[in-house]
């Protein structure tokens, strides 16, 4: 389907909701860590464990539900897996102690793993090929609306009642928006089941990986998610110890800063579809570069600015990354799109815990060297991305009967 047409329009406005859906139940509990490490007595790489813990599963079953949806198709699994993690969520707010909800918070991260690689090979084979990066953008922006309305309705809920009753809140909206997803996104169209036998998948994940930018395009994933996360990570521990002592709704108003992301990826995935990548993709990794430098002055309005310009430059980057990698998949794009996310939340996972030894032993400061290093490595990567000419474009396949999925 191209852009501008009827299919088009439901099929990103569903994935507007999958990206919201997604990130708010992902990432609600991240506002609540310095929360949990007093609550429950915890250091802050500890309390991290309650993001961590999900985005881990998260990563590896990332990997198993791309094959899946080569065989048995995106659409269904995608509402699955909506409806799966909001019920999860909601009851996250019942548990007990700091075990149980690790746990309910790794199932969590299990049952969303229907959604991110699946969601891009979906988009990948319904829309035209000049369209898919503005589809893209839109469910990133998705991703950054739903990541700040879950963190800020959380820390103003927290503010009101409790953590629990906030994250009950949030798991009702995602299923919600779950709903509306299924009613919204269309049958595939162009889907051809494929059979999961483990030597093709293995055939498969080498010509992934024969393929000279596919590696550097998932340590892109790995690297500017790990700075990302690290940064959104730990700032509230900042911000609510001297000299700036916030309010858990203060820092949650940060997210606000999400609106951002959500402009960045949808404008960049649009720039990169008319420059070329390759010429633009290291313009965002920069900006993080730019953006973890500001976080670590003492000036209150320049550390959110330097939030502020991290969130642009990740949203950006990881808009312009994604579409890229759906774009050189010429076969099993399910997996393709499902190694891109296990490295994406296995930087999540590692290199965001990670982050927290570096807060816990030199504080900010240690963090802002920390995720500076780890960018200065990303931008090299765009510059090696950058020299790699891109793959000639498919043959459209002729569309398929509606019901097909």
């Amino acid at each position: 389907m191209k852009k501008g047409s009827r299919g088009y329009r439901r099929l990103t406005l569903a994935m507007l909701f999958a990206g919201f859906s997604t990130f708010s139940l992902l990432y609600s509990v991240q506002p609540l860590l310095p929360l949990f490490a007093h609550e429950f007595r915890l250091s802050a790489e500890q309390s991290s464990l309650a993001i961590s813990l999900a985005t881990g599963p998260l990563a590896v079953a990332i990997v198993f539900a791309g094959l899946l949806s080569d065989r048995y198709g995106r659409r269904p699994l995608m509402v699955l897996a909506m409806f799966g993690a909001g019920l999860l969520t909601m009851l996250t707010g019942f548990a007990p102690g700091w075990h149980e909800v690790l746990a309910l918070r790794l199932l969590t991260g299990i049952a969303l793993a229907g959604m991110p690689a699946v969601a891009m090979a979906y988009v990948s084979e319904e829309i035209d090929p000049h369209s898919v990066g503005p589809a893209m953008g839109l469910y990133i922006a998705g991703s950054g609306v739903g990541g700040m309305a879950g963190r800020l309705g959380v820390s103003l809920l927290t503010e009101l009642a409790d953590w629990r009753w906030a994250l009950v809140g949030v798991g009702l909206i995602g299923l919600v928006m779950a709903e509306a997803f299924r009613r919204l996104a269309p049958p595939s169209r162009r889907f051809i089941p494929r059979p999961v036998h483990p030597a093709a998948v293995f055939v498969s994940g080498k010509m992934l990986f024969r393929d000279r930018a596919m590696p550097l395009l998932y340590a892109e994933a790995f690297l500017l998610m790990g700075v990302f996360v690290t940064i959104y990570n730990y700032v509230g521990f900042r911000l609510i110890a001297a000299p700036f002592s916030l309010s858990h709704a203060a820092i949650g108003a940060i997210f606000l800063l999400y609106l951002l992301g959500s402009l960045s990826s949808t404008w960049f995935g649009g720039l990169a579809e008319r420059k070329g990548r390759r010429l633009v993709f290291w313009i965002p990794t920069a900006l993080l570069i730019l953006g973890t430098a500001f976080t670590a002055a003492a000036w209150l309005p320049l550390v959110i600015v330097g939030i502020g310009v991290v969130t642009i430059g990740f949203f950006g980057a990881h808009s312009i990354a994604s579409s890229w990698v759906g774009r050189r998949a010429r076969e099993g794009r399910g997996q393709a799109a499902a190694f891109y996310l296990f490295f994406y939340y296995l930087g999540s996972s590692v290199l965001g815990s990670a982050g927290g030894i570096a807060w816990t032993r030199w504080a900010w400061n240690g963090v802002a060297l920390y995720c500076g290093v780890l960018t200065l490595i990303a931008l090299a990567i765009a510059a090696r991305l950058a020299t790699i000419p891109p793959l000639p474009l498919p043959e459209v396949t002729p569309p398929r009967p509606m019901g097909a999925d």
